[in-house]
This record gives C-alpha cells, structure tokens and sequence, in this order.
C-alpha cells in the first residue's frame, strides 16, 4: 500500500469506526454529550439520527471505549428482529441464554437483572444501532423496558442510533408514548467546508503525517464539492486519490489524482445527487430546528437535566390574546416549549416551531434560549438568541407571552444588559 510512500504508520481513511480517527465537529460533539448524558441522569433516554456516513457508529465505538467499569452495556446492532427475539438479543449481551426461554420469562429474566444491577450500584445500559430498522412492535418493547424502575430511579439507560427514518417512526401517532419518554434527540448533518478540511487534516496526523501537507491545498474545496462533508465519502474519495497519486509515485495528492479518483469511482458533484442531509453553514450550524438539528435542547455547559427536582426557583405564566392559559413552575433543570405533544410545555399553535425555545434553570441564573425557530423570541421587541430571565420579564414566543416570575425573595441579575443578553437584528 502506500504508507512507506507518505510516511504514514496507518491508513488514514479507513471505513471502520476506529475511535482513534474520531473527528469531533461541534456537531459530533455535542451529540457525545447527549450520549454521555445518559450516564449523568437517571432517566437518560437519547436518540441519534444522521444520514449514511454521518460518523454515528464511530461515536458509539468512542462512547463504549471511554465507559467506566460500573456500567453494563447491551449494544445490539442487528434490528430485523421479533419482540421477542430483540429481547433474546439484549439478554444474549448480558451474559444469559435465552434461547429456550418464552416471551414471559424473558421479560422477567431482564427486569430481575436490572433492578438487581441497579441495587448494587452499577449503571445498565442498552445501545441500539441501526434502529430505524426496528419495527413499531420491537420500539413499544423498548419503550416497556425504558419503564423499568426502582424507588429511586429508571434501571435502564436507552440510546437509540439509526438514520432519519427513526425519527419519522418516533413522530408517528402510534409511537407518542415512546417519543415522550425522550429526553434528548439530535441528528448529525454533514460537515462544513471548513470542518472537511479540518477532518481531513485531522485523519492524517492520527496517521503519522506530523504536520505535512500531504494533500494539496486547492484540491480541499473540490473535496467538499463531491462530498458534501458526509464522512465516510470523504474517506472513500481520499483513500482512492491517495492510491492515484501513488500509482504515480507521488507523495503529495494534486488535482489530477483527485480527478483520477473522482473518475474512478464515478461520481457527480453532490449537488446534481439527493441527499435529505442538510449541510451546515460555516460555523456548523444547521437550518433545521427542533431535536433534529444541532440546536436540540443543551444547556450552557452541556445537556441540561430535564426540570423537575429541586425547590421552585420561578414561574412562568403562559399569555394569548391578554388571558393566562397556562402556568408551570421552575425547578433546576430544562423546560423545552414548542408545538409538538413532545415538548415539556405544548403550545398548539402554528407560529411556534416544533420546538421553539428552552428554559433553562441553574444555579442562580434562569436563561431562555432560542432553539433557531422560525420566528423566535423577542424581549422588548428585540429578536433574542439568549436571555437571562429577571423578575417581571415577558417574553414574546409567536402570539405568546411568556412571563417569568421570581419566586425567591431576592431577584436572580440585575436587570439585563447588553453584556448578558444576545441580540438578533429583527427580520
């Protein structure tokens, strides 16, 4: 092959999800937290989406390799399964033979097992990859086994990896019950131009590059232009310009290896084909909104725990039309407000997005963060990304308003400034 020829102890664009080569984008970053989140809560259930290539398995290889040794895994990878055959899986993973068994005694066979891991002080973890295979009857399981509890907390933590189309099956009226007992969802899109380049350039030093340049720079943009920053394309094309160049005896990969390759492998420019991943912009943020895009729930320092637990900091009380029609109170932790059944607080009404805006609640600050909405939210008729809430405030989310009230004797801030709030030109 041609390591000795660029100086290289590995392959660098291997297709397996070595956790080595792992590239952490903001996007792939954030979905390890949510991941990771499912160790920090008690009832952590989170699901990753992304397209072909998105680089979720590699994170999940990553994920598994970092785990500490008090936590038990079941990751189960093939899900053109029965009921009772994925539930024969999941056992299989912790060490039984259920082969024998019939659906009732499996169930009790894995709800002994949990409570009896939970009770000893060890974290129990099912990881199901390539899950937009599973059908409505094998999620309703999962969402059965997700149910399983002590007195203090769920037994089992949940992560649910696969492409879109597990999230088109969450969304559906028959799994609504499942969807709600998400707390986190995020889906990889593709990688920015920038942050192709930076893979790129990333892979090859893991490889042994050690700084040089062993691709031409002008040919990065043409890279993009064929991949559209999709992971394991951009391996395939530079793994196949890297055996171009070395069939010239080249030690630097020029434009004409990348035509070469490009030929070989007979693409078009990723533009002219389909692709339902949308590409971030050059800060890696994309269009879409809701838990789908990387703008899902997430507090300032990482996911924020779902509300509910704590003293009451505040409230909020809910306006349409000059009427309260609804109020909540404030604990530590995460209110998502949208228009889905999904949310933490619904609001049926088409100028609020899927899901709108998030209340986060910590320590001694209350801050209301739009989650690239549509119309967004406005404090004082100024368009906001991020707000640090005071007594009093109303904020405008589509025909709503959303007022806060500090319940606590002293006030959280001061009133807010421009050093603590975000301001959005209007549009």
């Amino acid at each position: 092959m041609y390591l000795e020829l660029f100086k290289l102890n590995e392959l660098p664009f291997r297709l397996s999800p070595d956790p080595q080569f792992l590239y952490l984008s903001k996007q792939h970053a954030r979905a390890k937290a949510y991941m990771e989140s499912t160790i920090w809560f008690t009832d952590g259930f989170v699901v990753i989406t992304g397209e072909i290539g998105a680089g979720k398995t590699t994170l999940i290889e990553t994920f598994l390799h970092e785990l500490q040794s008090d936590v038990i895994v079941a990751h189960v990878n093939q899900t053109q399964l029965s009921p009772t055959a994925f539930l024969q899986t999941v056992l299989v993973q912790f060490g039984f033979k259920p082969f024998a068994m019939k659906k009732p005694e499996v169930l009790a066979t894995l709800n002994e097992f949990l409570v009896e891991q939970q009770s000893n002080g060890r974290k129990v973890l099912l990881i199901v990859d390539e899950a937009q295979n599973l059908s409505n009857r094998v999620l309703e399981e999962v969402r059965m086994l997700s149910g399983i509890e002590t007195t203090k907390e769920k037994a089992l933590r949940i992560i649910l990896a696969g492409q879109p189309e597990l999230n088109e099956k969450l969304n559906s009226p028959e799994l609504v019950q499942l969807a709600q007992r998400v707390r986190l969802r995020f889906h990889l899109s593709a990688l920015s131009s920038a942050e192709t380049n930076s893979y790129i350039d990333h892979r090859l030093e893991v490889a042994g590059s050690q700084g040089r340049r062993i691709f031409a720079e002008e040919i990065y943009p043409t890279i993009f232009k064929y991949t559209a920053g999709t992971p394991r394309l951009i391996n395939t094309l530079c793994d196949t310009a890297m055996m171009a160049a070395f069939g010239n005896d080249r030690d630097t990969v020029t434009s004409a290896d990348l035509e070469a390759a490009i030929g070989e492998l007979q693409w078009v420019e990723h533009s002219s084909t389909t692709n339902r991943m949308r590409t971030p912009d050059i800060d890696g943020v994309s269009s879409s909104n809701g838990p789908n895009g990387p703008n899902a729930p997430h507090g300032p320092n990482g996911p924020a725990e779902p509300a509910g637990t704590g003293p009451v900091v505040g409230r909020i009380l809910i306006a349409h039309e000059g009427k309260t029609i609804m109020e909540r109170d404030l604990k530590p932790g995460r209110i998502v407000i949208g228009r889905t059944p999904d949310n933490d607080l619904q609001i049926d009404s088409k100028f609020i997005s899927r899901h709108h805006c998030q209340i986060i609640v910590q320590g001694d600050s209350c801050v209301i963060e739009d989650l690239n909405s549509t119309n967004g939210i406005y404090v004082h008729s100024k368009r906001m990304r991020r707000h640090h809430l005071n007594d009093g405030d109303v904020v405008h989310v589509g025909r709503h308003e959303v007022m806060f009230l500090d319940e606590r004797i002293q006030r959280l801030r001061p009133a807010a400034d421009l050093t603590d709030t975000e301001v959005v030109e209007k549009t």
